[in-house]
């Protein structure tokens, strides 16, 4: 096909009501409070008590692996931090009026093989650690007494991924009480279709008659624009046998709705309501939008019709220090930061994230593209001591893929299939990796081939045969498309010239390859129907210019947009370290750089480092930081990331960098010069000469105190989370960025410290204490509020440095 073009609108939740988003029925209650924890319980039996002298008492969400200890006999693959089996158990008391009601118990997520009990019965087992799954406790629940609820979570097959996964609860659980006759998990389905002015948001509602007679019900759905007003309305009368499940469909039909954008994201509120004698007994609200995008494989993208360039990243589920019990806060400023690049999109390598990032994403306007497996049937390589070096081990998610895959994916297309943020679904990474597993003839090389070498040891008769792939591409697509036929399906290719020779990529609407930009141009022309984007890049200046010279490929995701645990180096490496983001969720330069190509706001950075005349090559660096600190006189490059067309440079208020044009070829613009102490600036000037923007960065003294750049002053039941960002300064007040104190942490009042994160990749000291090294002089501070009001003081100290102090107010 030519063209495909794909109509959406979504459903999400804010705060309050998240959960309704996620299972469209019923009134949730989050229980994430009040959990017991032990590691000491190795067997499979439940409990039914819960001692404190052997339980640790836990809040979710809840990720063990990060509180322990780093060590170079793990492996590197997931960051050198152990898994293991782990028990929760948490007492439930259901009040004795909720006789009569449905009782379910749901989860967001749990790393993994998980097994949930009540009162010592099994509700199920789920392996994979990224779905979210629901179970029905109404049959074993005793009302008016302690139901004791247990977890069981075993991830003592710990190196069983690529990256850092986490072990635990470490998402949300919520308790959902609900009538008998309800909307069924992830029953409501809503898409729009936009033509000229007209809107219609084509809703499906799916019920089900959980008691013994037979009933009508009325189904209302109303929108709501958003300013509160009521714009369409539909109602629908069902009849229901006992045990029976039905859908109805409804079209609202809106008059020039507004549209959702990167720029400028409406969304709509879809409130639907079932009826039973004129009686509301199931309710759900969601938030929607319009909008409409195509994929085309000669123009690439277009969302509301205006052509465009996805400005992507790759991004994984970790926060540093955090885990993966990432708080809803610290993904919001993430996100932000990255739209303050110029990030329009994300790529959920390689596996769905929490519900609470589509719905950010939602709000925020930022592109999803919702992946779902990094291996199938087969495992790949997992790195133990270090990327790449050594024996590999072969632990994975593969086990469990011929049960578990279709009705995993099946699951996540159901969840997140009304996030308008969402535009695409993979159904895998680099699955055709060649020879890791998947192998074919057309390795060999040769003519014939047009591979000039074997690739990867060439052809492996004994491993698995490529062309699987194509099969099992067919029947994940094909999930997909029974639950959601608005958006294309698409995959991360890392052996296209091998998956070329199978039907996987014709199974696709769209296709990914990763790191293979020299193929865009031979594969366009011959395969022209084939829609074609970097679905995992390289940041260079060349794989930019092959998605902005060529209209035919319609975006990048670089790798990554964070830094992220796990696929670590040999040791010391926590974790990957090509972010545009630290660990902290600060900018990196290389962060600066992709702004100066991405980003329409005048903006201009400058980095340093030492250079040497006798260079073959000049190394222009896309990692410099602003460190102005040398001895007289040293060989100084300073590279400036802007985008503007033009920049000089100034120490001390004179010019010592002549005005130069920026080099298209690097993005960067250099400037070789001697030493000397002051403030260093870069002036950015536009096209019409004046100048646009500045950037400046000053010699500093040796390290003086810690200061406070940036604190939180509440905390709440609501926002019970902080963070605070302290800075090491010389006595005039300027960042000592070559400072490496270490600072210790005291709280008094009723705050937890939750970690304290540096972003050096190299540091493998204990992150679960009180101490730690700020890197270039800065480091964050997480806290949170232990449900106590009151005021806490926070104060910080290092050896030789004045201290400081925060005080924040618990209510």
């Amino acid at each position: 096909m030519n063209k495909i073009t794909f109509i959406i609108c979504s459903i999400s939740l804010f705060a309050t009501v998240s959960l309704l988003g996620q299972v469209s029925f019923g009134k949730p209650e989050k229980i994430n409070e009040d959990w017991f924890f032990t590691q000491d319980n190795p067997g499979d039996k439940p409990m039914s008590e819960f001692n404190e002298s052997s339980w640790d008492k836990v809040n979710l969400p809840h990720d063990w692996s990060i509180k322990e200890q780093l060590s170079p006999t793990l492996a590197s693959a997931t960051g050198y931090l152990p898994g293991g089996i782990g028990w929760y158990g948490k007492v439930l008391t259901i009040p004795e009026d909720k006789q009569g009601n449905k009782v379910y118990i749901y989860f967001e997520g749990v790393y993994n093989r998980s097994e949930v009990f009540i009162n010592g019965q099994s509700l199920g087992k789920r392996p994979n650690g990224y779905v979210s799954f629901m179970y029905d406790v109404t049959p074993y629940i005793k009302y008016g007494e302690d139901n004791f609820v247990n977890v069981r979570v075993d991830h003592s097959r710990y190196a069983d991924s690529r990256w850092y996964t986490g072990s635990g609860i470490y998402r949300n659980v919520w308790l959902v009480y609900a009538h008998p006759v309800h909307i069924t998990q992830w029953g409501v389905y809503a898409h729009p279709v936009v033509d000229k002015n007209k809107g219609i948001l084509k809703v499906e509602v799916e019920i089900e008659n959980g008691t013994s007679v037979a009933t009508d019900v009325t189904i209302l759905n109303e929108l709501f624009a958003p300013d509160g007003k009521r714009v369409a309305n539909n109602s629908k009368t069902i009849s229901l046998n006992s045990g029976d499940k039905s859908k109805i469909n409804a079209d609202l039909f809106v008059s020039k709705p507004l549209l959702w954008d990167i720029t400028d994201p409406i969304l709509y509120t879809l409130k639907t309501t079932v009826l039973k004698d004129k009686k509301a007994i199931d309710q759900t609200e969601v938030i929607t939008g319009f909008r409409t995008f195509k994929f085309d494989p000669d123009k690439g993208f277009a969302l509301n019709g205006e052509w465009m360039k996805i400005k992507g990243v790759c991004i994984h589920h970790d926060a540093g220090v955090l885990g993966a019990a990432v708080p809803d806060q610290v993904w919001k400023e993430r996100l932000l930061t990255l739209k303050e690049i110029g990030c329009n999109a994300i790529r959920t390598s390689h596996n769905p994230q929490a519900p609470t990032l589509y719905r950010l994403c939602d709000e925020l306007g930022m592109l999803v593209l919702n992946e779902m497996y990094d291996e199938w049937e087969f495992p790949k390589r997992k790195w133990i001591k270090g990327w790449n070096v050594g024996t590999p081990g072969f632990q994975g998610s593969y086990d469990f893929f011929d049960e578990w895959g279709e009705r995993d994916l099946a699951d996540i297309v159901r969840r997140d299939r009304n996030h308008v943020s969402v535009f695409a679904w993979s159904i895998g990474n680099e699955v055709d990796y060649p020879n890791d597993p998947y192998s074919h003839p057309v390795l060999d090389g040769g003519r014939d081939t047009g591979f000039t070498q074997a690739i990867f040891g060439g052809y492996k008769k004994e491993a698995p045969d490529a062309m699987r792939l194509g099969d099992i591409s067919k029947r994940l697509v094909a999930v997909v498309k029974k639950y959601d036929t608005s958006r294309p399906t698409t995959a991360g290719l890392a052996g296209v010239a091998m998956s070329n020779e199978t039907e996987y990529p014709n199974a696709l609407d769209i296709v990914g390859y990763n790191y293979t930009e020299n193929l865009y141009e031979t594969d366009h022309r011959k395969y022209p129907n084939r829609i074609i984007y970097g679905s995992e890049n390289r940041h260079d200046m060349a794989a930019w210019k092959a998605v902005r010279d060529k209209d035919y490929i319609f975006g990048q995701f670089l790798w990554t947009g964070i830094d992220y645990l796990g696929e670590s180096g040999q040791w010391p490496s926590r974790g990957f370290y090509s972010g545009l983001l630290d660990f902290a969720g600060f900018m990196k330069p290389r962060g600066y750089f992709r702004q100066s190509l991405w980003s329409n706001k005048p903006m201009i950075y400058i980095g340093t480092y030492p250079f040497h005349k006798e260079e073959k090559e000049k190394y222009l660096s896309q990692d410099a930081y602003s460190i102005w600190n040398y001895h007289e006189g040293d060989g100084i490059r300073v590279v400036c990331y802007t985008n503007m067309p033009k920049a000089r440079l100034e120490l001390n208020g004179q010019i010592i960098g002549e005005v130069k044009q920026k080099d298209d070829n690097t993005g960067i613009i250099y400037w070789e010069v001697p030493y000397r102490e002051g403030k260093l600036e870069a002036v950015g000037i536009d096209q019409y000469g004046k100048e646009a923007c500045r950037y400046a960065i000053h010699s500093s003294g040796r390290p003086y105190a810690i200061i406070v750049q940036d604190a939180v002053k509440e905390l709440s039941n609501e926002k019970n989370m902080g963070k605070i960002v302290l800075q090491v300064v010389d006595e005039n007040g300027i960042p000592v960025m070559l400072a490496d104190d270490e600072i210790t942490c005291k709280i008094q009042g009723p705050v937890k410290l939750l970690g304290m994160e540096a972003s050096n990749n190299s540091d493998m000291s204990d992150y679960t204490d009180n101490k730690h090294r700020v890197f270039h002089g800065r480091i964050v501070v997480y806290i949170q509020s232990e449900k106590k009001e009151g005021d806490a003081i926070i104060e910080f100290t290092t050896p030789w440095l004045k201290g400081t102090k925060v005080e924040v107010n618990v209510k």
